[in-house]
């Protein structure tokens, strides 16, 4: 069995986008964090599956419509989501917001 490091090595090898993280996703995520410390381990791997591949059924990207035209949404499980901006031509992913359904629509 593969130990952490060697394990997010891997994964980084594998990487085949960026995810750029602003300073308010960053207190975003954290408070998320906080409030639900038991999704710890599934936001972890939903980042990881973005970062290798966004469009990994697991995550059930979609794009947005109305007022969050021009975003995607993929699910940390049923109920919690990550918008975020998916810029396809420079494999960059830039997360907007973290929370259920209600908090980030």
């Amino acid at each position: 069995m593969k130990k952490g490091s060697e394990t997010r090595a891997a994964a980084q090898t594998l990487t085949a986008y960026q995810i750029h993280f602003t300073e308010d996703y960053k207190k975003r995520a954290k408070r998320f964090l906080k409030k639900h410390p038991d999704l710890g381990s599934a936001y972890l791997k939903t980042l990881m599956f973005l970062e290798i591949n966004p469009f990994h059924p697991s995550l059930r990207l979609h794009p947005l419509k109305g007022h969050l035209l021009g975003l995607h949404s993929v699910s940390i499980n049923l109920s919690y989501r990550i918008t975020l901006e998916l810029l396809i031509e420079g494999k960059t992913i830039i997360p907007i917001n973290v929370g259920d359904h209600d908090a980030v629509y």
